[in-house]
């Protein structure tokens, strides 16, 4: 174990999104404000044929504004969005010309130059949001806690989407994370490290000196989320909490450093896709992916470094030491990840 020391690569989060509602000052400001999400919808659907057809960005996105939405910013994130749908569906093995969009929504990106964010303003209590030549006005309803962050985000650039569900207007906000850091970050000054293994029905971690000695285990369980029937939101809200109980604990013992496995880099081998379908199964797991992408972040908010493991052969490893170790084989895997961690960060091996 001790001849292979495995690079890692810091994490890092660009923003956090906040979740607020949107009242509509008349039903003439709804009803024009679901038009232009229906129309951001077969937007979306149009980029990705064009996409398919090779069309670059520039001439797509000219086509998408003058058939679609007579909007720049808003055909543009459609575009985008439309080439993380086709990532997403190559990545699992889907066929793209069956991509379907349901939901109704509406996404505007900040321009990068720019502060605020030109087809959606905030103007608290008030959101203006653009429908080609006129304004539609909504007010906002968010928890006080979040209000500070919101008002100091104005000043800079943010992303904005737009979600209609069941009748109702939900503004996601997506605050630069220095900002929200400001506001709400921690600091640790913890020298202990701590290696993650993420599953579905449990969460393993275990804290590691400098040396590789073992001074903690942790474990969380939570079978009932995998049964037939189980709601998977309530599945997600166990998980989360049971992460931010490892994390937390783990705060307040000594820790300062936190590896995670790194998903993206389970489907390559020598910088091609692999054909293992056991590791494409385990890359495609959604409820390992949600936890990560809510690992990095609530870890960062709580003030520890952040990074990311290649974790390819950590769970076969795992099964080999954890008789030697006197572990169950998901916290041998949790050590296996924070081992070859830590002695990545000796060596300086970072990506």
């Amino acid at each position: 174990m001790a001849r292979k020391t495995r690079t890692t690569r810091r994490a890092e989060v660009n923003y956090v999104t906040i979740k607020t509602k949107l009242e509509p000052k008349t039903s003439e400001d709804y009803l024009k404000l679901a038009l232009l999400a229906e129309k951001f919808k077969r937007a979306v659907e149009l980029a990705i044929r064009l996409q398919l057809k090779d069309i670059k960005k520039s001439e797509g996105v000219k086509e998408v504004s003058r058939l679609v939405l007579n909007n720049w910013w808003y055909s543009d994130s459609a575009w985008d969005y439309a080439k993380m749908l086709l990532k997403g569906a190559e990545q699992n093995g889907g066929n793209p010309r069956h991509i379907h969009l349901k939901s109704k929504f509406l996404i505007s990106k900040p321009k990068e130059n720019e502060n605020g964010n030109r087809n959606v303003r905030i103007e608290w209590p008030s959101v203006k949001i653009r429908s080609n030549s006129e304004w539609l006005n909504f007010n906002m309803k968010t928890a006080e806690k979040f209000l500070s962050v919101i008002l100091d985000a104005q000043k800079f650039k943010y992303g904005a989407q737009v979600v209609l569900k069941n009748g109702k207007v939900y503004l996601h906000i997506q605050v630069p994370f220095e900002i929200y850091l400001r506001h709400y970050g921690r600091v640790t000054n913890g020298k202990l490290y701590a290696g993650f293994d993420l599953n579905s029905d449990r969460i393993n971690m275990v804290i590691l000196d400098e040396n590789g000695i073992i001074r903690d285990v942790r474990v969380e369980h939570f079978p009932e989320v995998n049964s037939p029937g189980f709601s998977k939101k309530k599945a997600r809200d166990l998980r989360i909490k049971a992460l931010a109980r490892l994390l937390d604990y783990a705060f307040y013992h000594g820790v300062g450093v936190v590896f995670f496995e790194d998903l993206g880099r389970i489907k390559r081998r020598n910088g091609r896709a692999t054909t293992s379908r056991k590791g494409n199964r385990k890359a495609s797991n959604f409820a390992k992916r949600e936890l990560l992408e809510h690992g990095v972040v609530m870890a960062l908010k709580m003030g520890f470094e952040v990074f990311l493991v290649n974790p390819s052969g950590s769970s076969k490893l795992g099964r080999e030491l954890a008789w030697r170790l006197g572990l169950d084989a998901h916290s041998s895997s949790a050590f296996v990840v924070g081992w070859w961690g830590v002695n990545s960060l000796k060596t300086h091996d970072r990506q």
